[in-house]
């Protein structure tokens, strides 16, 4: 918990200086994947979850 808050304040902190650092990682996305193997791997989401964090920055700027 602590280390995403911590990995949140500070995506939050660039993104203000960088305006299109979100889009970058928005951009980036379908490079994310799921670690599991099998059945129960589910890439789209794992960018999900991805998707609502950047949502949520982008309401904070």
């Amino acid at each position: 918990m602590a280390t995403e808050h911590l990995l949140f304040g500070t995506i939050r902190f660039l993104g203000r200086q960088h305006p299109d650092l979100l889009d970058e990682l928005e951009g980036s996305l379908a490079h994310l994947w799921d670690p599991v193997e099998g059945a129960a791997r589910d890439d789209e989401a794992v960018r999900a979850i991805a998707r609502r964090i950047l949502k949520g920055l982008r309401a904070e700027q």
